[in-house]
């Protein structure tokens, strides 16, 4: 498989018309607007990618339609006895695409590969003290402490050949760069990668060795990445695409007046927020302050937060199709904090008394930086939210771009306030707490994608026991102090729980997963 490398968008129309002409019965064409933007597992941590590769890779347990952890390389799993950790039986019988065994020394090359600096998922691992390889079918993952949740916490850790990775050159993932990996794939999964053109089509096929029986009817899948709702749109109604994910919330009844097409609605796990650059000692894009950074001040980031009318971005921008948020998972999530449900509503006279109490009675001016491909109306939203800060007097030097390259820019500390969205991959209340709350511990493994870097000792000390306390009261006692103590110093903004808006042909039968998964193996061309 070779990498092309023209991008320009004016052959998105012939390359739609080339998939209309030849789709048979049994092609499925279908279209996303943020391109995976690398082909390897572990190279990047977002859902784009996971998605994507959730088609080609397998984990030793994977998630079902209804979001339970099943079965997948692994048949079963226990706890280890006389320590703590986890005991995995693998499946035998498993071949690669390229027809090579799957043995436990796969797994374990996978371990060592996910977890090493390099790669963007290493905070999966940040429980495991050590892996041990028992036999061909049996690998132990030993934890450091009890850890009820660490099946859940690795439904995304999907494996690679070792012998293929080591061959080409992959042994480990290249996050800012390229390997082999990165445009090619060689996993166990029902599909495999037979054409990839990075930013203007993928074409899937099936893996005729799946070890699984198949529940699709897919001969061949191509995927085209259409950055621009409406010619997104315009695709799907003019029969160029079968099935689009997401479409505008405006453009729903457009889809659901015309016949042949339906619109498929849910709720997704994804929280919507604002976090700020806690660590930083000077903003770094204001015109007017520029020797020290007032987000630092609690008062200030409960002022920005006290300036959103998320009502009014609901009724405007959402059409009312979204639930506010008041912490970092939603209601119905594992460890939601039902005694910590009310969030800092909108006040722009209460926001402008904090501001003159913190010292900024005129305000200030601030860098926000924001994607424009990643979440539903995801650049309207802040262009909103700006509009709202400067009515307070945080003037909000806006800035958008394609999420390739907005990632580069968290990462690096690029930004004074930030949009992200966060969908817990363990359906549980500590994986935010890990990722986003924890400080920022390159050893440890946590706070990986806390950009801001904020901390607090209390929240560090507690993740750990949330994390081994299998009593659910004592559990959730600790939980819910986390919640009290973050939404007290106003770690983050909540804004709401993103929708899930689909639309397909009405031929088309899919599932709809709450993570905002798009499973080739449920889907049946009628």
């Amino acid at each position: 498989m070779t990498r092309r490398i023209s991008r320009n968008v004016a052959l998105l129309g012939g390359a739609l018309g080339v998939c209309a002409a030849t789709a048979s019965a049994e092609t499925l064409r279908w279209a996303s607007n943020t391109d995976p933007q690398t082909m390897d597992p572990h190279a990047v941590n977002s859902a784009p990618v996971l998605s994507f590769l959730n088609n080609v890779y397998e984990g030793l347990v994977r998630r079902g339609q209804d979001m339970s952890i099943e079965p997948s390389l692994a048949t079963s799993w226990e706890p280890l006895e006389g320590e703590n950790g986890w005991r995995f039986t693998l499946r035998e019988g498993v071949t690669f695409q390229d027809g090579a065994a799957f043995t436990a020394e796969d797994v374990m090359f996978s371990y060592q590969r996910a977890s090493d600096e390099a790669a963007d998922v290493r905070s999966w691992f940040a429980p495991v003290s050590e892996v041990r390889v028992v036999d061909d079918f049996t690998i132990d993952f030993v934890t450091t402490s009890p850890n009820p949740l660490f099946p859940d916490s690795i439904a995304n850790f999907m494996i690679l050949d070792k012998d293929w990775a080591e061959s080409n050159d992959a042994a480990l993932p290249a996050r800012d760069a390229e390997n082999y990996a990165t445009l090619n794939v060689n996993g166990t999964g029902p599909f495999t990668v037979s054409d990839r053109d990075p930013g203007v089509r993928t074409t899937l096929a099936p893996h005729d060795g799946w070890w699984d029986t198949p529940e699709h009817n897919v001969t061949e899948a191509v995927f085209t990445p259409i950055g621009n709702a409406a010619t997104g749109l315009a695709a799907l109604l003019s029969g160029e695409i079968d099935f689009i994910q997401p479409i505008p919330l405006q453009d729903v009844a457009q889809v659901e007046g015309r016949d042949g097409f339906k619109v498929l609605e849910g709720e997704e796990t994804r929280v919507i927020m604002f976090g700020f650059g806690h660590e930083h000692d000077a903003l770094l894009y204001s015109s007017d302050v520029t020797d020290t950074n007032p987000f630092t001040d609690q008062r200030v980031r409960m002022a920005a937060a006290h300036a959103i009318d998320i009502d009014s971005i609901n009724r405007v921008l959402f059409r009312g199709k979204i639930a506010p948020a008041n912490q970092l998972v939603p209601a119905g999530i594992s460890g939601y904090s039902a005694a910590n449900e009310n969030r800092l509503g909108y006040d722009p006279d209460r926001a402008r008394e904090l501001l003159a109490e913190a010292g900024y009675p005129e305000g200030f001016s601030f860098g926000l930086k924001c994607p424009n491909d990643r979440y539903i109306n995801d650049e309207a939203l802040c262009r909103a939210a700006a509009s709202m800060f400067a009515a307070v007097g945080l003037d909000a030097e806006l800035s958008t771009g394609p999420v390739r390259d907005y990632w580069p820019q968290l990462r690096e500390d690029d930004f004074d306030m930030y949009l992200l969205g966060w969908s817990p991959g363990t359906f549980d209340m500590e994986h935010p707490i890990r990722f986003l709350l924890h400080s920022q511990d390159d050893e440890k493994k946590l706070g990986s994608w806390n950009f801001g870097n904020y901390s607090n000792e209390r929240v560090d000390a507690l993740l750990p026991e949330i994390q081994q306390e299998i009593n659910p009261e004592a559990r959730q006692a600790m939980i819910d102090e986390v919640v009290a103590i973050t939404q007290e110093e106003v770690a983050y903004i909540p804004l709401y729980t993103q929708p899930l808006i689909w639309a397909a042909k009405d031929n088309i039968d899919l599932t709809q997963r709450a993570d905002n998964f798009f499973m080739l193996r449920w889907v049946t061309v009628n």
